[in-house]
């Protein structure tokens, strides 16, 4: 059957573009409709894991991020244990990836129009339609265009058209916090250093992921029933005051300043069970949203887009393909979703119970850090199942 276009990517973020990239590369006829005509700093992401810097090597945009936007810091620090050199003892063997995203995003759609894909920049997407084939109604220019493709991929975040008009499900966690965020200039932090502070008592925690000299962007995760949604230039003494109390030192901020947004959104995971349906496949967040508290949605993105390219040029039947890769997706997803919820269970809840556990768990975990599953780290790929959420817990 003929169609306008081999693949329609609605949305040209990470995921997106980074799959547009390597389908474009091996010949497949490729838009990305993106309707920012122009990326812009709106708190996202920006802590990529060692297995996420490693699917960018398999995707072969790894050096293009470190060229463009991306600064590798060995060093992550948890609350209560030493900084650990994930460089060297993860399993990927890389460090982690700290980067600005709006540059991100421009870095990766660039790499997809220079692979021979078609870029459509302030286009907007009127309709979505499922079937075969499946196809678009986009309105660019004032111009309003009916296409087709063999494959539409819903690249457009946590509320995505892509996943309505194909009638999917979506799932949502029963967990969740306030993820407060901003990028500060004149934070006197350990530049090689990303921290994850974690107040139990109160069920906060407080981040910094460093960038370029003394620019870093921080989070606070604040529990959802405490109403505090932090926004604006009028709040960030308040995020200040909320980063100290979930336990990250008052100095660091002594000669801060704000040089992005503020801005507060919540960090419940959400995700569609099985993310293919009649021609439209999605990725990334679209897919699905694992807990931003955890930081794995940038991994998660980057594999999607491998898993999914691989499917599609491993095979003429692009159907079938769609459904192997939302078959893998529906497996790494949930393996990454565990471990975020066992996490957040031990290290993040209140209360009495959650006191308790760790009472029994961390001690246990102090002499045998191998306790903790590093899945976060290392990837959905290692074994995941009932004795090791058992000796995360200490009940094994």
């Amino acid at each position: 059957m003929s169609t306008d276009y081999d693949v329609i990517t609605v949305g040209g973020g990470l995921g997106g573009s980074a799959l547009a990239k390597v389908l474009a590369e091996h010949g497949a006829r490729v838009l990305v409709v993106e309707r920012e005509g122009q990326f812009k700093d709106r708190v996202r992401g920006e802590w990529m894991a060692p297995w996420g810097a490693a699917e960018a090597v398999k995707l072969g945009i790894y050096n293009l991020l470190l060229e463009h936007c991306a600064f590798e810091k060995p060093y992550f620090q948890f609350s209560g244990f030493p900084a650990r050199d994930l460089k060297h003892t993860t399993f990927p063997r890389l460090g982690p990836l700290n980067l600005y995203h709006p540059a991100m995003q421009e870095a990766v759609i660039n790499a997809a129009r220079l692979a021979g894909a078609t870029i459509w920049r302030g286009a907007t997407i009127r309709e979505i339609k499922p079937g075969d084939p499946p196809g678009v109604i986009v309105d660019k220019d004032g111009s309003i265009l009916t296409l087709t493709a063999k494959v539409v991929v819903g690249a457009d975040g946590r509320s995505s058209m892509c996943r309505a008009a194909a009638g999917l499900e979506s799932i949502r966690d029963t967990r969740g916090m306030f993820l407060a965020g901003v990028l500060f200039e004149g934070v006197a932090v350990a530049e090689d250093t990303s921290m994850m502070l974690v107040n139990p008592a109160i069920g906060q925690i407080a981040y910094f992921f460093p960038q370029e000299g003394t620019r870093v962007r921080a989070y606070c995760a604040l529990p959802l029933a405490s109403g505090r949604r932090l926004q604006g230039s009028s709040d960030v003494g308040d995020f200040i005051s909320e980063c100290v109390r979930s336990g990250a030192p008052a100095a660091a901020y002594a000669d801060a300043k704000a040089i992005g947004p503020l801005a507060t959104f919540e960090s419940t995971a959400n995700w569609a069970d099985l993310p293919y349906r009649e021609g439209i496949v999605l990725v990334g967040d679209a897919a699905g949203t694992s807990d931003p508290v955890w930081g794995q949605g940038l991994s998660l993105t980057l594999r999607d887009a491998r898993v999914l390219s691989h499917h599609l040029l491993s095979s003429d039947h692009w159907d079938a393909a769609c459904q192997a890769y939302a078959r893998e997706h529906q497996n790494y997803f949930g393996t990454i979703h565990n471990v975020d919820s066992w996490s957040t269970d031990l290290f993040v809840q209140t209360g009495e119970d959650a006191d308790a556990t760790r009472a029994r768990a961390l001690p246990l975990i102090v002499a045998d850090p191998t306790r903790v599953p590093d899945h976060l780290l290392s990837g959905p790929d290692l074994p995941c199942d009932e004795l090791v959420r058992r000796r995360l817990f200490g009940e094994a």
